[in-house]
């Protein structure tokens, strides 16, 4: 009969179906690192299970299914754990595996970023205040693995070093900065072992007469090298701390105008190494909202909105011209003026390295053996940037000007190629100059060189420590934390990009990176921008200025986060090329980048959004920012 030969099928086909899920076996692959409510990739390997039986298998979480894709003999799944959870697996009728899930939560992610902030700010001591903030982050990731707390520090400690720190050295684009931050530091060494920069100083020396026009031609330069930050921060910062110095103007200061003019200048300028990563963040969020605008478009409409960028680059302008300071930076300066330019935060006697890298008074001072080896970076830079980004197809298209053809080609290089063989032409240069005009014998000039290299080794440890932080907030995705924070609340879509500053600000400043900042940034708030203005009912000509708006604020608060870090890599290097104490930097610089700040997105930002005219309310922002320096701040005598 058909219905007792349809019994006899389905006992048939599930008798067979629990015989070999018996004999079935898997593999279940999850992620070391689980994050409550993050969205987590599931993979289970099956070794011997036939097609026909796939529709049997079952994933459940906490006893709810899951939906799941197959490829071959691999099932593929998004969970989102929240707190202690359970997967289950079954094949058939049987249940075949249970595994708990203890994922972190997500709110412990802002732990070590935020212990390491604060540390180093009480402690004044950088090392071991970021060394602290890993070993936070690493013996919490042990924790959920299920082990004690003793065991968990123990082997956080390790993994500080044999995961994050060699994880962090082992990027490629992290040893081309660590490589050119060396060559430039041998660059400096020769170039003041073979009197370069004793020339430089004294032709300087001749415009530079006060403190005020030196810290005014320090401004200028950061302006002049415009196209990438890295190497504006070196270049600049090494070369002017001898005429910075001598006219006593504090490292602080100095350090504070190499900082707050690199990267803003760099971040708006229309041909620079930060082009081509602004442009693909911006070209995947108006491609997925179908907005017909070319993404070099959106971002030079974005810039009739970059107030922080614009306003920190008057803002140190308007402090050098009216030769006022006020906050940590007024005190650093009374002392550099009273005292001479010494660090009260480094042991007063000189260190053996930078003796050995001092000019002795029998060398002349020639300024072309600076200049030479400073011009082949910075023009060898450029042209490193051309070669390496240039597109023929781009270069022969007549409907675009050269300007727009310069700036797309220099996006799309290999910026750390064209650092790296800068930085190597200005050392082979430095050294033969050396050499060639019997200054230094061979032996001499490859000492200073290395000496060089080990004036670095700071720095370097900082760096690689700092990075080894903003992976550690990756692993625990620090970045979700604020931005769920962000999603949670509701609001008219005038106010996005205001807090799109803010949670920007917030995310650089905890994980130091404006560009891993950008990188979370935009593809999330540019489509949740432009929804959020739909949904109000907004037109095309009212939504769009909110939406360029929200590009350059996320941009401009990712620089003000940068700024105020201690784990930031460019406030890092400023340091450096200043020789100016990290954390002295930092609690200087501070106070000014929050004023900018918050004039940016208040008189900026803010009114910008509701319609506001961008050129009144830089108008009106550069005027209360001089209010503020002259109502606020001491003048500090030359």
């Amino acid at each position: 009969m058909p219905f007792v030969r349809t019994l006899l099928i389905i006992f048939l086909t599930s008798f067979f179906s629990g015989l070999y899920a018996e004999k079935s076996s898997f593999d279940i692959q999850l992620p070391d690192i689980l994050v409550s409510s993050v969205d987590t990739e599931l993979n289970i390997v099956f070794k011997d299970l036939p097609d026909s039986l796939k529709s049997e298998v079952k994933v459940k979480l906490n006893d709810e299914l899951i939906d799941y894709s197959w490829s071959q003999n691999i099932l593929s799944a998004t969970i989102h754990p929240k707190g202690k959870s359970e997967l289950s697996v079954f094949v058939g009728r049987q249940k075949k595996d249970s595994i708990p899930l203890h994922p972190i939560p997500l709110w412990f992610s802002i732990l070590p970023p935020l212990i390491a902030i604060l540390m180093a700010l009480l402690t004044k001591e950088v090392f071991s205040s970021l060394f602290v903030g890993l070993m936070v982050g690493t013996t919490i990731i042990w924790k959920y693995k299920g082990f004690s707390f003793f065991m968990s520090l123990f082997k956080g400690l390790f993994s500080v070093v044999d995961t994050y720190a060699l994880s962090a050295l082992l990027d490629s684009d992290h040893l081309s900065i660590i490589i050119f931050s060396m060559l430039i530091g041998g660059m400096v060494a020769l170039i003041t072992l073979n009197g370069g920069m004793k020339g430089v100083v004294n032709i300087l020396s001749k415009y530079a007469k006060s403190p005020r026009s030196g810290q005014f031609i320090t401004w200028l330069m950061g302006l002049i090298i415009f196209f990438d930050d890295y190497a504006n921060t070196l270049v600049v910062g090494n070369t002017m701390r001898p005429v910075t110095d001598k006219l006593k103007i504090s490292r602080e200061k100095l350090a504070y105008i190499v900082d707050s003019t690199s990267a803003p200048i760099a971040s708006i300028a229309f041909i620079t190494t930060w082009i081509g990563a602004e442009l693909s963040y911006i070209s995947e969020g108006i491609n997925q909202l179908g907005i017909e605008k070319s993404a070099y478009q959106v971002f030079l409409n974005s810039l009739n909105y970059a107030f922080y960028p614009i306003f920190t680059l008057g803002f140190v302008l308007m402090l050098i011209l009216k030769k006022r300071d006020f906050g940590p930076m007024l005190k650093a300066e009374q002392r550099s003026r009273r005292d001479g330019v010494r660090d009260l935060n480094k042991p007063t006697h000189t260190p053996q390295i930078v003796k050995e890298i001092e000019v002795s008074s029998d060398v002349k001072g020639r300024w072309y053996n600076a200049f030479i080896p400073v011009m082949i970076v910075v023009i060898g830079t450029i042209v490193g940037l051309i070669y390496t980004g240039f597109d023929a197809t781009i270069w022969k298209d007549s409907s675009i000007g050269i300007s727009t053809k310069l700036s797309v080609i220099i996006g799309n290089a290999d910026s750390f190629k064209a650092l790296i063989w800068s930085s190597l032409g200005g050392v082979l240069a430095a050294l033969l100059l050396s050499t060639f005009q019997k200054i230094l014998n061979l032996r001499d000039a490859i000492e200073g060189l290395i000496n060089g290299f080990k004036t670095m080794f700071n720095a370097v440890l900082v760096l690689v420590l700092a990075w080894s932080i903003a992976l550690i907030t990756e692993d625990l995705h620090t970045a979700s934390f604020i931005t769920d924070a962000m999603r949670s609340i509701e609001l008219s879509p005038q106010w996005v990009p205001a807090l799109a500053f803010v949670f920007s600000a917030l995310i650089a400043f905890s994980t130091g990176s404006s560009w891993g900042t950008m990188a979370i940034i935009y593809p999330l708030i540019l489509p949740a921008c432009w929804k959020i203005s739909m949904d109000a009912g907004l037109d095309l000509d009212t939504a769009l200025p909110i939406f360029y708006n929200v590009v350059s604020t996320v941009l401009a608060g990712s620089v003000l986060g940068d700024h105020c870090s201690p784990i930031s890599d460019t406030t890092i290097l400023s340091s450096l090329a200043s020789s100016c104490n990290h954390l002295a930097h930092v609690r200087t610089q501070l106070p000014y980048a929050l004023v900018v700040g918050a004039v940016s997105l208040i008189i900026g930002t803010i009114p910008g959004a509701f319609g506001v005219p961008s050129w009144l309310l830089v108008v009106i922002g550069f005027s209360i920012l001089y209010l503020i320096i002259t109502k606020v701040g001491h003048q500090v005598a030359d």
